[in-house]
């Protein structure tokens, strides 16, 4: 994957419904060179599909945090699938490091998240959260 089809990965994040045609005209290069680095791409399965992005409306803002968990090795499926049955934990990343998953957790007020915190600390096998508020996206290619 050389810099060109990196830009174009770019331009299909920010919107996966542009058309060849308008992804080369920002890019400068020839349609033809998109739709063949397009098609290549997904062949060699760097691009493995398209999605919809949804917004949130006026009337339901979004608080969000991250969570850091530190756990027991031996528990760590266990917890998982805990952690699957609350539907604020929009994702869960095992990491390296001091603690060992990474949430990213949503809800309307920031009480409700508190609760949830809560309960996250008390799942057998957790031994210590860190919380952190997030205040914006500054890059959010997801």
């Amino acid at each position: 994957m050389d810099q060109l089809d990196r830009r174009i990965i770019a331009a299909l994040q920010a919107n996966a419904r542009a058309s060849t045609t308008q992804i080369a005209t920002t890019l400068g290069v020839a349609r033809t060179t998109v739709h063949e680095r397009i098609n290549r791409m997904e062949q060699r399965g760097l691009i493995e599909g398209y999605s919809v992005r949804l917004g949130s409306t006026e009337d339901t803002p979004k608080v969000q945090v991250i969570v850091m968990l530190e756990v027991q090795q031996k528990e760590t499926s266990r917890i998982i699938k805990r952690l699957e049955a609350y539907p604020e934990v929009k994702l869960c990343l095992s990491i390296n490091g001091e603690f060992d998953l990474m949430l990213s957790a949503e809800a309307p007020r920031l009480e409700d998240l508190d609760i949830l915190v809560d309960d996250l600390a008390k799942i057998p096998g957790v031994l210590r959260t860190n919380t952190s508020v997030v205040f914006g996206r500054r890059i959010d290619r997801n």
